[in-house]
């Protein structure tokens, strides 16, 4: 690999060699933080008074905040991989490290502040990220994942609609914005999923790797795609609630299919799998439940939603941090034994949002917060267990 040499890397602050370390450390505790500012909010112990409002905070953050951190950790990451390039560290890491908080602080405390500034601020960051990722891709002509940067650049196109939103006081484009970032996030996580899982299933059971079926992995994504298009450009509306719905449930089958083909039967006692598998299957889940709710069910769109945020975002990220900060830092792929807990948290704030909100509405508020109190603790927990990880050298003495 053309990395930098031993000397030259001992140099450098362990928490600026890879970008997995600042970005998970700092969005994982962003993203708890943001979310008991958000549960003491509901519930009416605190006013805060972010840029736009409350509401927009929090969807904006929880994706483009939170998500956007974990997702350039991972890619930053693993583009080092890929290439056999030297992955952005040192200055540059610390460069878009400082962008990133930039954009959380203004939002956090922007209520007031220019509406150009926060934006231009918040929304350099995604292609900024997406630079440093082509380089190195480009250069060895790294053609399998050069479809990351133009996903990074339609993430900030649904930022922007956000924005755009607030500028023109219309909310239904700021929920444009926010729902098309599900929509290409949750393809963003069947896409690597699929690539993954097999593997990390078939390596930690000690068992044959599920090989793909071309048609069904073909058939599966590309009715996320189909289902992301019809809502970028909005033309879902112009569909009949009944062919939607069909679309939805279509998807859904092929994804449960596709991820029931992973064994997850296999993976009780490893939870570094389970937990990934638990994640994936929330993706089949969230669009069974948009199916049902275009079929006339008595379904909001925030419990199908939350079914892809807190369920499969939320715990799809907790469980991939936790693996890629041991895998990358030279460590055993053997967790705290605490980190189960953690995935167990993280999987009850996504039921208690989605399924118990929706048998026992009367308990709504109840339900919402055992939902934050799981998700800080999940994600305080990782932070705790995986601070010394992410901000110490490797213990074999290797770059990164």
């Amino acid at each position: 690999m053309q990395i930098t040499d031993l000397a030259t890397e001992q140099k450098l602050l362990p928490l600026l060699r890879q970008a997995f370390r600042p970005m998970f450390l700092f969005g994982a505790g962003f993203s708890a933080i943001a979310m008991l500012l958000w549960g003491l909010t509901l519930a009416g112990h605190i006013q805060l008074k972010p840029f736009a409002n409350v509401l927009f905070w929090h969807s904006h953050e929880m994706l483009f905040g939170f998500v956007s951190a974990i997702v350039i950790g991972f890619l930053l990451t693993a583009v080092q991989n890929w290439t056999g390039l030297r992955a952005p560290h040192g200055k540059s890491l610390l460069f878009i490290s400082l962008l990133w908080l930039a954009g959380r602080l203004l939002l956090l405390f922007g209520d007031g502040l220019s509406l150009y500034l926060v934006a231009a601020v918040d929304l350099s960051f995604l292609p900024i990220c997406a630079y440093l990722l082509g380089v190195p891709l480009i250069k060895t002509g790294q053609q399998r994942n050069l479809f990351f940067i133009p996903v990074l650049l339609l993430l900030t196109a649904c930022n922007a609609l956000m924005y755009i939103g607030v500028a023109t006081q219309r909310y239904d484009l700021t929920q444009l914005g926010s729902q098309n970032a599900v929509w290409l996030i949750t393809l963003l996580m069947a896409i690597v999923g699929g690539r993954v899982l097999p593997m990390f299933t078939a390596n930690g059971t000690q068992t044959k790797k599920a090989e793909a079926i071309v048609w069904l992995d073909r058939a599966a994504l590309g009715s996320l795609w189909l289902i992301f298009v019809l809502h970028f450009f909005a033309l879902a509306k112009y569909l009949p609630p009944l062919a939607l719905s069909g679309l939805f449930g279509l998807s859904a089958l092929l994804t449960g299919l596709r991820c029931l083909r992973w064994k997850i039967w296999l993976t009780p006692k490893v939870p570094l799998l389970w937990s990934l598998h638990f994640a994936y299957w929330c993706i089949p889940l969230g669009l069974a439940l948009y199916s049902a709710r275009y079929a006339g069910l008595n379904i909001s769109n925030s419990i199908a939603l939350h079914a892809l945020t807190a369920g499969a975002m939320g715990s799809m990220i907790l469980s991939m941090m936790a693996r890629v900060s041991l895998g990358h830092s030279g460590r055993q792929l053997k967790p705290h034994a605490i980190m189960s807990l953690a995935f167990l948290l993280v999987l009850a704030a996504a039921i208690s949002r989605t399924v118990l909100i929706w048998l026992w509405p009367a308990q709504t508020m109840q339900w919402l917060w055992l939902g934050v109190g799981g998700w800080v603790l999940a994600y305080a927990l990782y932070v705790l267990v995986y601070f010394p990880v992410l901000t110490t050298p490797r213990p074999d003495g290797r770059p990164g």
